[in-house]
């Protein structure tokens, strides 16, 4: 079998280096990866305590698709993440 060399690597030299390579790569990824919190939900009472605002407008925002209820049974939840981002979209 015929040996081709690469600027000085041979085959096994280059395999080794390619696994060192992905090695560091995947202990990089382990280190920035951050997983997912689940979503958590608020009441209807607690989203308008946290926005400061009344049922009237409450319920404006959600027939206008500003805020997305969430119905579970008879209750009606609010997705923390969607009120958060109705927050900080409001400072800007």
């Amino acid at each position: 079998m015929e040996t081709t060399m690469l600027h000085g690597v041979n085959p096994d030299q280059l395999k080794e280096l390619i696994s060192i390579s992905v090695k560091n790569e995947i202990e990089v990824l382990k280190k920035e990866f951050q997983p997912k919190e689940p979503d958590s939900y608020l009441t209807r009472e607690e989203t308008k305590s946290l926005l400061k605002i009344s049922n009237f407008c409450l319920h404006n925002w959600m027939n206008k698709g500003i805020l997305k209820p969430y119905k579970v049974g008879n209750r009606t939840y609010f997705k923390r993440s969607d009120i958060e981002e109705i927050i900080n979209n409001s400072n800007k």
